[in-house]
């Protein structure tokens, strides 16, 4: 079976020169997988304002839209704004929303960006603008298309944006396994947060999953959304955790394989590629 993933590298960000967002990286990884069969790449539609809205502030979206958002809020989301930014944002949360309505058809759903789990309502923050996955999941229940939902979020950044969303809502779990001592340093609640100390490795990290893993299975959500970041990697000049590259796998394959074997589908998002030493 060929599975669909969404890009949107092709909406190119101007940043200046050192800054340290490595966004080449998403070309880069569509590239690689131009030549596998196993998939479909396709651009990513843009989101419409109205399912962003499902999350985020009128007059914050508005204000974004508009290239009129606070010095501030800009600083805090790290990019300078450009109608490239916007596009790309668009198509980010849109890549995700696409890729959440093809999960149930084929079991999986991809999104080759996305995973900006730092955004919260009214502002953005740590490159992340709008807050795809929570969109996504919006949209869903909305329209009757889920009645529950679980983020699995393994970024090694604790998705604070997703947590505080969806902090009182019964239909949606969120789950994030991430860094004790890394960004965001003030942390949100999630439902079930695993903080990890630095320094851990494969054994303990998969062992924490395992032990996470079933209770994502026993909430019954009609759609998982994996948050697939690879920062944990100890190749990582920021991630703090020492992964190996066959751990990640290993990780990615009890999050998929649970999946499968529970009938539930899975949309994952791309959140972080690794910050490598130069």
């Amino acid at each position: 079976m060929t599975h669909r993933l969404y890009y949107c590298d092709h909406h190119e960000i101007a940043l200046p020169e050192g800054h340290k967002f490595p966004v080449e990286k998403y070309r880069l990884l569509r590239q690689a997988l131009a030549g596998d069969r196993s998939f479909e790449l396709l651009p990513a539609p843009l989101a419409e304002r109205e399912e962003i809205e499902l999350v985020h502030d009128e007059d914050y979206v508005g204000s974004f839209l508009k290239g009129m958002v606070e010095p501030s809020i800009m600083r805090r989301i790290g990019f300078p704004w450009s109608e490239s930014l916007v596009k790309r944002t668009l198509a980010s949360a849109g890549g995700t929303i696409t890729a959440a309505g093809d999960a149930p058809q084929s079991g999986f759903g991809g999104n080759l960006a996305g995973g900006t789990h730092h955004a919260f309502p009214g502002y953005g923050s740590g490159f992340c603008v709008f807050n795809d996955i929570a969109i996504a999941i919006r949209k869903l229940l909305t329209e009757g298309l889920a009645r529950r939902a679980a983020v699995v979020d393994l970024d090694v950044h604790q998705g604070d944006g997703t947590a505080l969303i969806f902090r009182d809502d019964p239909a949606v779990l969120t789950v994030s396994i991430h860094g004790a001592n890394n960004f965001p340093f003030h942390k949100r609640e999630s439902k079930i947060d695993v903080a990890l100390s630095d320094g851990t490795g494969d054994s303990e990290y998969l062992d924490a999953l395992s032990k996470t893993l079933p209770r994502v299975f026993g909430f019954a959500p009609d759609i998982v959304f994996f948050q697939s970041g690879v920062d944990g990697l100890a190749a990582d000049a920021l991630g703090r955790l020492e992964l190996t590259v066959a751990g990640i796998q290993e990780r990615d394959r009890m999050v998929m394989r649970g999946c499968r074997e529970a009938g539930i589908p899975l949309a994952a998002t791309l959140a972080q590629l690794p910050q490598l030493e130069e």
